[in-house]
């Protein structure tokens, strides 16, 4: 039976390669973003090239209404969702606590913790009423270790690696898998999202070694989501060979 996986943030970098990764190994694909025309191509793309069935819904994860509307009226034939993939996040300034923004602390806060709650609490009935799913959480190494300037973001990625542990226990009762993948440094949309758009502020983070690429946290996340039925991974720290942790990078 073909298997649905529903990946958060997908029109670009972890989402984006996620969403295309399961697609070739012939899952359908319920895919969602705030940026409607990336969504849609992204759509096209994996129905042409893998030949699958793909479901793109255009919404905020920070928008609780929006969120519950459309996850809690899936249509009938996309209510069997085998893996939910909380990957919708970001990081918006670095700078010290003292100096950063109010605005941009709520925007980390409201996507990357409230964001994983809602979506996960929306889409939890289809897990539950049929006892078996998977859900992976997109964490970060910043998740592990705080890091100067790193304040609400790093706040923000705890809060993840301990709401995945709490859904691995507490979903127990109900076989339901519970994931959390922590990436380091990837060369992604990520930084230049964090500068807001400065490309040079944005390429210096990656100069000097070869960092994580997305192709490479969808592939983790294809394996871990085609291990047998009673094998969980819980927690997986991933770098590039050029990072130790949050704080040791060679370049």
């Amino acid at each position: 039976m073909q298997k649905t996986i529903l990946v958060t943030g997908a029109t670009s970098g972890f989402g984006k390669a996620i969403a295309e990764k399961f697609a070739a190994e012939k899952w359908n694909c319920i895919i969602t973003g705030r940026r409607k025309e990336k969504l849609d191509a992204l759509a096209i793309s994996l129905r042409n090239s893998f030949g699958i069935q793909v479901l793109p819904l255009v919404f905020d994860v920070q928008d609780k209404d929006a969120v519950f509307e459309q996850i809690g009226n899936l249509p009938t034939e996309w209510r069997d969702i085998d893996l939910l993939v909380n990957n919708a996040g970001l990081a918006l300034g670095r700078d010290s606590f003292e100096l950063a923004s109010l605005l941009d602390w709520e925007t980390m806060i409201d996507t990357n913790v409230k964001g994983v709650m809602y979506i996960t609490k929306a889409v939890l009935p289809y897990l539950t009423e049929r006892k078996k799913g998977h859900i992976i959480n997109i964490g970060s190494t910043a998740g592990k270790e705080v890091y100067k300037d790193g304040n609400a973001y790093c706040a923000s990625k705890h809060a993840v690696d301990a709401l995945s542990k709490a859904m691995r226990i507490d979903l127990l009762p109900y076989h339901i898998k519970v994931t959390v993948i922590h990436p380091g440094a990837a060369e992604t949309e990520f930084s230049l999202v964090r500068f807001k758009g400065d490309e040079n502020k944005a390429d210096l983070v990656y100069d000097g070694y070869k960092a994580l690429q997305a192709n490479d946290i969808a592939d983790i996340a294809f394996y871990t989501a085609s291990l047998p039925p009673h094998v969980c991974i819980n927690d997986l720290v991933v770098t590039c060979v050029a990072q130790a942790n949050s704080f040791y990078l060679h370049k």
